[in-house]
């Protein structure tokens, strides 16, 4: 359905957002983007140079937030948020109770203080907020989870997930390994796409989590085990290693009439049941990108695929891996 472009502010202006200026290349006409908001006068001119090569009027340039609102009161219709960790909670705070929708990078917050802080104001402002995991946003993770939830594999028992890249060398110096920035290492960065499928996938809470990391002389960790049980009962294992080569992950989901193999974004997904020799692969439509879901969904035509609730529970595994890694792998009861 034809959307009439939005005017956007693009809160941070790296690698990533330009990312998701060509997801609203892809959508021509979708979004007119009026104001940039970032510190780097570089990366404001690179990015602006996206939308100059398209004859694209030029946004105005601000080197913060508060600025940029007060210029452009009233005018505003949403907020792309691409910044670093700690500073999501109050940006996007800020741009929901301005009635700004919100497309907020990955991950959501820090912490489950600020999750409960964030939904808050969320629903104080009544605007949609979408996170943009590309795991819940994937047609593979949204088939998985209805067909783990509507029970047709059986009783779920254990999930085990594993996602490895080469992020110690290229975050070496940057922000990302800035624990009080970052938040955490490779496995609240890259990991935290893992980190929140599996969450989506299960569908609940966790119980109980203990968990081992290792910085291998970084400031932050950049490999990390996992252990939890679910409320339900189920097992859990995760492993992240960020000191190696190349860049994947799997997810495997195995239940008492079959199991399914995916994974972190969403990437394939395969399906064994009960009686079959082998997984098979689900086709599936192509999944629409993140702006154009972000679109449908602030226009009501689908439900949110990838809302906080989802981020907070993702946060709550969180919080109980740094407590139980920090006390050397104690367990941690959630409530």
């Amino acid at each position: 359905m034809p959307h009439i472009p939005l005017n956007i502010a693009l809160i941070g202006t790296g690698g990533m957002a330009r990312a998701h200026i060509r997801n609203m290349f892809a959508l021509e006409g979708s979004a007119n983007v009026v104001a940039l908001v970032d510190p780097s006068a570089e990366a404001m001119k690179t990015t602006a140079a996206m939308l100059s090569e398209r004859k694209l009027p030029a946004p105005k340039h601000y080197v913060d937030l508060e600025s940029m609102l007060d210029d452009h009161n009233g005018s505003l219709d949403a907020a792309v948020i691409v910044t670093p960790h700690s500073l999501h909670l109050e940006q996007t705070k800020r741009c929901l109770l301005a009635g700004l929708d919100v497309l907020l990078e990955k991950p959501m917050v820090l912490n489950v203080a600020e999750a409960e802080d964030l939904m808050a104001a969320r629903d104080t402002s009544g605007k949609a907020l979408v996170i943009a995991f590309q795991g819940s946003l994937s047609a593979q993770i949204r088939y998985a989870a209805a067909l783990l939830k509507s029970g047709e594999l059986g009783e779920m028992l254990s999930i085990s997930g594993v996602v490895w890249q080469n992020w110690g060398e290229m975050t070496l110096g940057t922000w990302r390994q800035m624990p009080t920035i970052s938040g955490g290492g490779f496995l609240f960065d890259t990991g935290a796409h893992m980190l929140n499928t599996i969450a989506d996938l299960a569908g609940e809470d966790f119980a109980e989590v203990a968990a081992w990391v290792d910085r291998r002389g970084n400031p932050v960790e950049v490999m990390g085990v996992i252990m939890g049980r679910l409320k339900s009962g189920a097992l859990v294992t995760i492993h992240g290693s960020g000191d190696t080569v190349g860049l994947g992950s799997e997810i495997r989901v195995f239940c008492s009439k079959g199991y399914l193999i995916t994974g972190q974004w969403g990437e394939r997904l395969l399906v064994q049941k009960h009686g079959e020799t082998e997984p098979t692969p689900v086709e599936l439509p192509a999944t629409p990108n993140t702006w154009e879901q972000f679109l449908a969904v602030r226009a009501g035509e689908i439900l949110n695929p990838s809302p906080a609730e989802i981020g907070l529970r993702m946060i709550r595994l969180w919080d109980a891996v740094r407590e139980s890694a920090a006390r050397d792998g104690a367990v941690v009861r959630l409530a």
